[in-house]
């Protein structure tokens, strides 16, 4: 794909579909795509962990444990680390970046935004319209 392709945005689900610390899978342009909602925040990855296919929306969310020196452990980025459910594989739900491989093995990351419905009926749309009121917000993820 060229670095000049434009990205397009799909809206995937409603805010408040989604629970705090909780997956939905969806489907963009025929992908697998799990979507997580983290303390207010949504995050989208390829649904396919590159190790062996696991379905990453059925992972467990887990924080990121590090350690200074033996015995000294500190644990940060609560509920930001994917565990795979078929081998524990790790990644990062902000960059698909893996913790097992991180050289060579990282699932796909997706930006997400969220948008209110009121702005997303506007657009360059040519067409009659007739007033329209469009309440709650919406989860888009934009992808090449």
């Amino acid at each position: 794909m060229s670095a000049t392709a434009t990205l397009t945005r799909h809206v995937v689900a409603k805010v408040g579909e989604i629970p705090d610390k909780g997956s939905k899978l969806v489907k963009v342009k025929g992908r697998p795509i799990a979507l997580f909602h983290v303390g207010g925040e949504y995050f989208a990855i390829s649904n396919v962990c590159p190790h062996e296919g696991g379905s990453l929306c059925h992972g467990k969310l887990i924080g990121l444990i590090r350690s200074s020196e033996p015995g000294v452990y500190e644990r940060t980025r609560p509920f930001e680390m994917l565990q795979c459910p078929w081998h524990g594989w790790e990644f990062d739900i902000r960059t698909g970046k893996s913790y097992c491989d991180p050289d060579s093995i990282k699932a796909r990351s997706y930006a997400v935004t969220v948008k209110d419905g009121a702005e997303l009926a506007e657009g360059p749309f040519v067409a009659e319209t007739f007033p329209v009121s469009v309440e709650d917000q919406y989860i888009l993820v934009e992808m090449k």
